[in-house]
């Protein structure tokens, strides 16, 4: 059932002993989503823990600066930033199905939860975490909150560089400096510090890039043998595909990274082109400027997959 953020509270307040589910390959807004929703309902007396498939990753150790995980046995799920169940992962697999709480900014949401929240026009999922936070009488806006949201609207805007950047994406910002969070250090963290092997998958990517279709669609590729040549982690690779889009005259960007038997790729484009489009004719989704898929096969088995569709997009022949 879809509800707004009335019925939302309401169900949540009614909730205790709450699994919150966060996606593989976790980004900056379904943490910040996930530990906010958590610091929220802590308020609330209520006990709930934070999951993931592939853990946390350690840039984002600040957010668990006040969790305390607690061990019992769940009676309500919530899910953040998950447009499918099949983001959850495999380690997460034991919840589908039983998805209490959908709380999600996708317009491509599978609506597989008994309720859902999906607001496809906020830029990222914690600006409708902030919401719910209004929501609740006794909650209050603390430091640590604002750290978790700050760090949602911020990682899901490139640092509101993205065209998914509204007036109130800025409002809700100001309202987390006000609130005491320390977005010089998560700024920082998210968009200037890179490891050793992130700059090495880099070079190595800005080598490989493929150009399609008069230059108009870029292509890089993360390999396995690149991967483990790097020894970058899944967790580094946020951010990736956004270097597509760099270059000048590309109207799409495909980045195609290995996983399992097969190739995820992430689609980025302008305004003018729909991302979510081309990944929906793939079994994916997203949103109008980013989106995703997954293709299985070899690399050049994906790369011919989707350049099919590209091309049919631009109105291009297949090369």
């Amino acid at each position: 059932m879809e509800v707004n953020v009335q019925k939302c509270c309401e169900i949540l307040r009614k909730m205790d002993d709450i699994v919150i589910l966060t996606h593989r390959n976790p980004d900056g807004d379904t943490l910040g989503s996930a530990f906010a929703l958590h610091y929220i309902l802590k308020q609330l007396g209520k006990r709930s823990r934070v999951v993931c498939h592939d853990g946390f990753p350690k840039q984002f150790s600040y957010l668990l600066l006040e969790y305390e995980p607690e061990d019992f046995e769940p009676k309500a799920v919530v899910a953040v930033d998950i447009a499918d169940e099949q983001l959850f992962g495999e380690n997460l697999n034991e919840y589908k199905g039983k998805v209490d709480l959908c709380i999600d900014h996708h317009g491509s949401n599978k609506h597989y939860a008994k309720n859902w929240l999906v607001r496809d026009t906020a830029a990222a999922c914690c600006e409708i975490i902030e919401d719910i936070c209004y929501g609740f009488e006794e909650a209050e806006l603390t430091k640590i909150i604002a750290d978790c949201i700050y760090t949602g609207v911020s990682t899901d805007t490139g640092c509101f560089r993205y065209s998914n950047t509204t007036g109130h994406t800025h409002s809700v910002a100001g309202r987390m400096f006000k609130a005491g969070c320390d977005f010089v250090m998560i700024n920082r963290a998210m968009f200037e510090v890179k490891s050793f092997s992130r700059i090495a998958i880099e070079r190595e990517v800005l080598n490989g890039t493929e150009l399609y279709f008069d230059n108009r669609c870029a292509v890089i590729s993360l390999t396995k043998e690149m991967i483990e040549r790097t020894g970058v982690l899944e967790s580094e690779l946020e951010g990736v595909p956004a270097m597509t889009r760099e270059i000048e005259g590309v109207e799409i960007g495909l980045t195609l990274r290995f996983r399992d038997n097969g190739y995820k790729i992430s689609v980025r484009t302008g305004e003018e082109i729909d991302a979510s489009e081309i990944c929906g004719k793939l079994g994916g989704g997203g949103h109008r400027c980013a989106a995703g898929c997954f293709v299985e096969g070899d690399l050049e088995t994906a790369k011919e997959t989707v350049l099919k569709v590209v091309a049919e997009t631009l109105g291009e022949e297949t090369e």
